[in-house]
């Protein structure tokens, strides 16, 4: 049985803020070992309910965060930009029994710890026909063509309540509450890895591949905090313009949707200044 882990920061145990999560501050030094605590207990979780294999798909930013000398030795860990799947690098190849979406966090325009979709500004608002989407529920999808259940969730409060949405069966794990974007009541680091292990041990039983779904077609709009924003989005092939400040394009498969999802936002991304946004 092969486990994939889907490891972002924003949902990680004590990371409140901006500084915790971004490459370079102190803050972000320090929550690093956090983080790969909550990931570590996961793997361990994950073998002690009989998962043979363990695959860590680094997912947050520069994609290079965890401590690879702190995890477990049986585990792997796949890091660096940049993946044809991004957040869920390595689904594709067939041989995944489940997926633990692990530090997560909810979606742009929502209430939630360090809320956002993909780019921490910029975009207000994502929605798959015509569901509010998180990167969770833009994951599940993905990983669901590929048979794959979700079986673990972790972050905050809002996120295993986002979470019950499109992984209602998976074991859920709050390592904090929301109390406003940049603030939370947070768990000790001892009490989230002792938390996430149990219900990565119970989330093993789950990890049953399923015949892939096939949803299609999906239409998904953006929403941006800048006009000339959706304009730069355009450029991105079956791009269009749907309002002043929303794009909106259609996808066969949720393969093809994420991966125009990632183009518009690495697109975009580029056109921010860095004063007016």
């Amino acid at each position: 049985m092969k486990i994939l882990i889907s490891a972002d920061m924003e949902g990680a145990t004590g990371v409140t803020w901006p500084a915790d999560v971004l490459a370079g501050t102190p803050q972000w030094e320090r929550c690093r070992s956090l983080f790969t605590s909550d990931v570590n207990a996961a793997v361990l979780g994950f073998f002690d309910g009989g998962a043979d294999e363990v695959l860590i798909n680094e997912a947050h930013w520069t994609m290079r965060n965890l401590f690879l000398e702190q995890l477990d030795e049986r585990a792997q860990m796949l890091t660096g930009r940049h993946k044809s799947l991004s957040m869920v690098e390595g689904v594709q190849h067939g041989d995944v029994d489940g997926i633990a979406f692990v530090g997560y966090h909810t979606g742009a325009g929502t209430e939630g710890v360090l809320a956002h979709t993909y780019l921490a500004n910029s975009i207000t608002g994502v929605w798959v026909n015509g569901e509010r989407a998180s990167e969770g529920l833009l994951n599940s999808h993905v990983v669901a063509e590929y048979g794959v259940p979700v079986v673990l969730v972790t972050g905050d409060d809002l996120t295993c309540e986002d979470a019950k949405g499109y992984a209602p069966g998976a074991r859920k794990v709050a390592v904090k509450d929301y109390v406003s974007r940049y603030a939370a009541v947070c768990r000790t680091p001892a009490r989230t890895a002792a938390d996430i292990r149990a219900a990565a041990k119970e989330a093993t039983a789950l990890a049953v591949r399923h015949e892939p779904v096939r949803g299609g077609s999906f239409t998904v709009e953006l929403e941006f905090d800048a006009e000339h924003l959706s304009g730069v989005a355009t450029v991105v092939p079956g791009v269009e313009a749907t309002a002043e400040r929303r794009v909106a394009y259609t996808s066969a498969t949720m393969y093809e949707g994420i991966r125009t999802f990632k183009a518009v936002t690495t697109i975009v991304s580029a056109a921010v200044e860095e004063q007016y946004g």
